[in-house]
């Protein structure tokens, strides 16, 4: 065995230029639609815009298109190009969003076969370029935009909010759109996605927000009618927002030393026990909410999460950490493409060990204190409420969650499904023990969905009803007489009303 080589030696170079498939492998990123759209207002932030109108067009019953539209400064044709160009990068200040040069690309192109960017500035004229995704794939093929057609669409967006200067984004064939629009199918679609972009919005960029020259509103129009029948200005959701403390001794500022990238902030804040504001449920779940909040040039890029420090448990629910990741990063800190995450290196898990406030108090007392602020609430609420296996595949992510607010989780045991199996008809439930799951009989699922179609998460009140009368029933091995005689009860009265469902359906038919 010869000697190892610690420096491998070459003979030269060769230039290999990427093959086309890269642009499917870019389109492929998983951003999620919040995310991507974000993506987008991250770019008209770093042209400096003061307001930024997301805007969803139909046509009847049909969506069409969606546009980002800023009154940022604007782009020239070069930086277009740059902008436009696959793989492109162009320096970026200190304070900017962007980071790798690949935002508006694969976040367009993850959600639509199209992407067009129109520009003006003060100076130069209006300017476009489109990704068309099979040009894109037949070799790097980007369209240049009819200079008339070009200016119309900034025209259209005159003084909303294009004064003079802007970029227009504009998406067709957008994946997530409904397929059908009738049925009122595009009416909930908007209903759901608004609320949910407003939301990630409202979290992610609620510094900016918060300041009174920075605005987003999200508006649906009619491109048959010109009607604008809808304008949501999006509110900042401070995710340290709270109206009152959780603890008195809270929040406090404590310092990691990380070696490489030196200091680092961590400002500590305990969350009072038991609220409702969209401020500190915007976040996931229960144990998705807690832990760190990683800040990028006031972007938030984590929310939530504790960087493999320690595991989530519950009663370290109101425990929100706000640490703002410094300039020069070096390797502790390293974030993700889509801004959606950062992974952090060992060395910061082992400062956060020696981490101290100025008169001495570890980070370990702080999470002390979080986890004693909730066990106090929850004695003073006179209830001690015992641990349950968690809902699982079945039950509705919002109905999850709310269980899993009220009742603390076994964090070891598989979750509790709640499926559709063909039964005996004189069965309504059955449980598998074997499989962690609530068997419904698929017999009686049309009359208790009253003729609406089904899906996995279907039946929301009837599957959250049977989880709590039967989740105890999966603690045990056996089933003891008490328990048989409550599953007989349960099972002969559910049974006459699904019958009884059946009877109705049938009459309403007739």
């Amino acid at each position: 065995m010869t000697d190892w080589q610690f420096d491998v030696p070459t003979t030269g170079s060769k230039h290999l230029p990427p093959d086309s498939r890269y642009v499917e492998a870019l389109s492929s990123q998983g951003y999620g639609f919040e995310v991507a759209v974000a993506d987008l207002v991250d770019n008209s932030i770093d042209a400096g815009a003061e307001d930024v109108v997301i805007h969803f067009l139909r046509d009847g019953d049909q969506l069409v298109s969606l546009l980002v539209v800023d009154d940022g400064r604007g782009m020239d044709e070069e930086a277009l190009d740059v902008a436009m160009t696959v793989g492109g990068r162009r320096s970026y200040d200190v304070g900017a969003l962007g980071m790798f040069g690949t935002g508006l690309k694969s976040a367009s192109l993850s959600h639509a076969d199209a992407v067009t960017v129109v520009s003006t500035t003060k100076r130069t004229r209006t300017v476009g370029r489109r990704w068309l995704m099979e040009h894109a794939k037949a070799g790097f093929q980007c369209d240049i935009v009819d200079p008339n057609f070009a200016q119309n669409l900034v025209d259209r967006y005159y003084d909303k909010p294009i004064t003079w200067q802007g970029t227009v984004v504009r998406w067709d064939g957008v994946k997530d759109f409904p397929k059908v629009g009738g049925g009122g199918q595009t009416d909930r679609y908007l209903h759901r996605t608004i609320n949910k972009l407003g939301l990630h919005l409202g979290l992610y960029l609620h510094r900016f927000l918060s300041r009174d020259t920075f605005n987003i509103t999200i508006a649906v129009e009619d491109v048959r009618t010109g009607v604008v029948y809808l304008e949501y200005g999006v509110e900042p959701l401070d995710p340290f927002g709270y109206p009152v403390t959780g603890h008195t001794d809270y929040p406090r500022a404590f310092t990691a030393d990380v070696g490489s990238v030196g200091g680092v902030q961590l400002h500590a804040h305990v969350w009072p026990a038991k609220s409702n504001l969209n401020e500190y449920k915007a976040v996931g779940t229960l144990m998705d909410r807690q832990g760190f909040y990683f800040y990028r040039n006031d972007r938030l890029v984590q929310a939530g999460g504790w960087n493999n420090y320690r595991q989530p448990e519950q009663h370290l629910s109101l425990a929100r950490v706000a640490v703002d990741v410094p300039t020069d990063t070096g390797d502790v800190f390293r974030l993700t493409v889509k801004k959606a995450g950062v992974d952090t290196s060992p060395e910061f898990t082992a400062a956060l060990e020696q981490a101290v406030d100025p008169v001495g108090r570890t980070f370990d007392a702080y999470l002390a204190d979080a986890d004693a602020t909730y066990r106090t609430a929850r004695k003073r609420s006179g209830t001690t409420r015992s641990e349950a296996i968690a809902p699982g595949r079945g039950i509705a992510p919002e109905v999850r969650q709310a269980i899993e607010e009220e009742l603390p989780v076994m964090p070891h045991e598989e979750p509790i499904s709640v499926i559709w199996k063909g039964l005996p008809q004189d069965v309504f439930f059955d449980l598998d023990r074997e499989e962690h799951a609530i068997i419904l009989n698929q017999h009686y699922r049309t009359a208790i969905l009253g003729g609406r179609r089904g899906g996995i998460n279907d039946a929301p009140v009837i599957k959250s009803l049977m989880y709590l009368l039967l989740h105890k029933s999966f603690e045990y091995e056996r089933t003891g007489a008490k328990q048989k005689d409550n599953l007989q009860l349960w099972q002969s009265i559910l049974i006459a009303a699904a019958r009884s469902e059946l009877e109705r359906v049938a009459d309403d038919v007739e």
